[in-house]
């Protein structure tokens, strides 16, 4: 399945942000500074790209469910998307 724009606007903004926040993670750790501050940076970072990677399989899930409602063959089956999902998990 192609990752279309209308699938993954919510899931690229979640990832821009991490790498935001990953970017901040690594200046913590090359200036030295306290490493609580700096976990807490990675556990969101983490958590951000757990969130992004729930929210593309969801919307493939739409997106197949529609394909087969609409009689069309969907990209993936129900099989490889749970496969996904539980990559993830």
């Amino acid at each position: 399945m192609k990752l279309q724009p209308e699938m993954t606007g919510d899931a690229l903004t979640r990832l821009k942000r991490a790498r935001g926040q990953l970017n901040a993670v690594i200046e913590m750790m090359e200036n030295g500074e306290d490493c609580r501050a700096a976990l807490t940076q990675l556990a969101a970072v983490s958590k951000a790209i757990d969130r992004a990677g729930f929210k593309i399989i969801a919307s493939g899930m739409r997106h197949c469910g529609t394909a087969r409602d609409r009689g069309e063959e969907p990209e993936m089956t129900e099989e490889e998307l749970e496969k996904l999902f539980l990559a993830l998990a």
